[in-house]
């Protein structure tokens, strides 16, 4: 799972492994381990292999990847 922006300093690491799941249970992995992620979480938008990805029960498999992107302001 790659994080940005908010959620990579909630997290602490530009990165972070996780077992294969659905993106609900991926997402619940990262914030049982990572307090502050569970306060970003709910802001954020995913990629899922470089596609949008909104469906929690949406399958991620082994070598998949997520992009965990937090509002950015600018333009």
């Amino acid at each position: 799972m790659h994080l940005f922006a908010a959620a990579r300093a909630a997290v602490g690491e530009p990165m972070v492994t996780v077992e294969a799941g659905t993106l609900g249970s991926v997402l619940d992995s990262v914030a049982s381990r990572y307090s502050d992620f569970a306060r970003v979480r709910p802001q954020c938008s995913y990629l899922l292999d470089e596609v949008s990805c909104t469906d929690p029960s949406t399958p991620v498999g082994d070598g998949s990847r997520v992009d965990v992107l937090p509002p950015f302001a600018g333009g």
